[in-house]
């Protein structure tokens, strides 16, 4: 992970999202990488499913478990590959350490029609949030720890753009974007070509948001912190600004409840979200998990193994 991070320092976003979208289907088991269903070529799989398409990650946990084959065969799981990668990866982000527990087998099915119901939206209120959330056995406030590892990453400009412009069909932005973060965003948002081929994101963009590899991305989570730059509580401080990227994010100021948690995490210099994100993630790890004779330990991870 030291290796890869020093290639790709956004990659512990990638693989925070990762873990959460596949522990968020019925367990972490592995079951986001299959591409196909035990056999069942008629049977999409979670991979295809709208939230999945822009997961990264998936290439470097292959290449972890490969490595780990060939030291030990058959032992190390890719639902514990992805468990211990992802904690590795937080902690190389400036994160917390947490412990991570062993054993996990992986799933022999993929779970494609739970994906595309039951992954949080970016557009989500938060009455939907925290339904979602309730259901994996999270209260209020571990679901407003655990939104905080919006932290660091980098976003595609699509996932907001309706707030810019056209919120909920209104013709009109988002009344709870700050006034002066709306324009930063529409600057850094701008159509497409405005930019160069390559992807090139027009000056304000790169001068605030950090340089971008993508014509339709730009980095962190806030209009100064480039993407993987800091694993700290300035996401919360944004929101009481009304500084929230997402929509999901800002609805954590319209309730009353989660807005108090938003405010204990802003109040300090970070230990107070990252003692919790500890305990989130070490419950959000062991979510659903394959142990003892059920699931398999897969060769490779985007494949089950085919049962005689």
């Amino acid at each position: 992970m030291a290796k890869i991070y020093s290639q790709q320092n956004d990659i512990s976003f990638g693989l925070l999202r990762l873990l959460f979208h596949d522990c968020f289907i019925k367990g972490c088991d592995a079951s986001v990488f299959l591409d196909d269903s035990n056999g069942n070529k008629n049977h999409s799989v979670e991979r295809q499913a709208t939230p999945n398409k822009t997961l990264r990650g998936i290439n470097e946990i292959d290449m972890i478990k490969e490595e780990l084959e060939n030291a030990c065969p058959g032992v190390v799981s890719c639902a514990d590959t992805l468990a211990l990668a992802t904690r590795d990866a937080v902690v190389l982000a400036g994160g917390p350490f947490y412990p991570i527990f062993t054993g996990r087998r992986d799933s022999t099915q993929s779970y494609f029609d739970e994906a595309m119901d039951e992954i949080p939206k970016p557009n989500d209120n938060i009455t939907q949030t925290l339904f979602l959330f309730s259901r994996r056995g999270f209260d209020e406030r571990e679901t407003v720890n655990l939104l905080g590892a919006h932290n660091v990453g980098k976003i595609s400009c699509d996932f907001i753009r309706d707030r810019l412009t056209d919120f909920s069909g209104t013709g009109q932005p988002d009344a709870s974007v700050d006034p002066n973060f709306l324009n930063e965003l529409r600057l850094a948002c701008q159509d497409s070509s405005s930019t160069d081929h390559d992807g090139t994101v027009a000056s304000m963009a790169s001068r605030e948001m950090g340089n971008s590899s993508s014509a339709m991305i730009f980095q962190g989570l806030s209009s100064s912190v480039p993407s993987g730059a800091r694993f700290d509580n300035h996401y919360y401080q944004n929101l009481l600004k009304g500084r929230g990227l997402l929509f999901v994010d800002q609805q954590l100021m319209a309730d009353e409840n989660t807005a108090r948690f938003v405010a204990v995490y802003a109040s300090d210099d970070g230990t107070t979200f990252r003692r919790d994100f500890s305990r989130s993630m070490v419950k959000m790890s062991n979510l659903g998990v394959l142990t003892g004779t059920l699931g398999q330990v897969r060769n490779k991870c985007s494949f089950p193994i085919r049962q005689s």
